[in-house]
């Protein structure tokens, strides 16, 4: 079970990479200070609910880092859609918080049907550690529906370290308890970081890149603006790129810069976070000059987009200063 490679710019930015690292980061401190004793215990989980496109971002993407993210894309009028959602919730009781269900309504979140791809309905995917991968279409059966839900669930802890958590009886579908993030001082520059956002959600790139470097121009060492900055050069990059033709330049010649870091831009884009660092520090350890110069920025341009606290950031930064030194 291969993740799919899928661009969700829209109802989702590249964000939600660094947002999905973070949430995984916070969930393992809370279960770590639950294992101690601590008082901040883990919130009743919620084994089906409902998702829209506002809330798809932390309802399936960050959940996701968690355990894996089962989502049926459904409608009021499809009758075998009425036949697979009560077993979709039913394995997912059953199965106790292997995996979450997620219910979209796709006559309610057409951005979400259109970027999935999905041809027809009911269709079912999962995300797992925030990458899409496609299970199946149509009314399975039941013993079938488990066999997918299996392979999944193990696909998750043997590529991802995912495992989801068991809840008790009478527990799910409770509310998830949400701890208040403590404010963030007000700055001079939120109403200028706002602006720069609502430019980068929109699709207006060059609006987005002028904006974040007005904000560095006065503050060079705001790291808000910094990630925006590297997220929006990142998607104007991408944007108009053919990704097999990128694919294929990449792979016919290893020593062309040019078509890996264009490979490598496409592959973090398409949630292969590890793929597209490994493919830029081999890069780096092959060339030299301006060559490996040009990589190697290109891949600290990329530890912006997704940000320091990621792991992965910080073995790339390793495998980068062994080829280095």
């Amino acid at each position: 079970m291969q993740p799919r490679n899928m661009s969700m710019s829209g109802v989702v930015d590249l964000a939600a990479v660094k947002a999905a690292a973070e949430a995984k980061q916070k969930a393992e401190r809370a279960r770590a200070e639950a294992a101690r004793g601590g008082t901040s215990a883990a919130a009743p989980t919620r084994l089906v609910y409902d998702v829209d496109e506002a809330g798809f971002q932390q309802d399936v993407l960050q959940r996701s880092t968690e355990v894996p993210v089962v989502i049926d894309f459904w409608a009021e009028w499809c009758e075998p859609c009425k036949q697979l959602g009560p077993v979709l919730e039913k394995l997912a009781r059953e199965y106790a918080g292997a995996f979450v269900l997620a219910k979209i309504d796709v006559d309610a979140n057409q951005l979400l049907f259109q970027q999935f791809g999905v041809q027809g309905i009911p269709a079912v995917f999962a995300v797992v550690a925030g990458q899409p991968v496609p299970l199946f279409q149509g009314a399975a059966p039941e013993a079938q529906v488990r066999q997918v839900l299996d392979q999944l669930i193990q696909a998750a802890e043997r590529q991802f370290g995912i495992v989801g958590a068991r809840v008790e009886p009478g527990a799910e579908d409770e509310p998830e308890a949400e701890q208040a993030a403590p404010a963030r001082p007000a700055t001079p520059y939120d109403s200028a970081l706002a602006a720069a956002h609502e430019a980068l959600d929109s699709g207006d790139l060059g609006g987005a890149v002028q904006a974040y470097r007005n904000v560095l121009s006065d503050d060079p060492g705001n790291a808000e603006a910094k990630v925006g900055l590297a997220q929006a050069e990142l998607l104007q990059r991408v944007r108009g790129a053919d990704p097999q033709a990128v694919r294929e330049a990449a792979a016919k010649d290893p020593a062309d810069v040019a078509a890996q870091v264009a490979a490598a831009d496409l592959e973090l884009v398409g949630g292969h976070v590890a793929d597209a660092f490994g493919r830029l520090v081999e890069t780096v350890r092959r060339t030299a000059g301006e060559d490996r110069e040009a990589a190697r920025v290109r891949l600290l341009e990329l530890f912006e987009v997704v940000g320091p606290e990621d792991p992965r950031v910080a073995a790339a930064r390793s495998a980068l200063a062994r080829v280095l030194f």
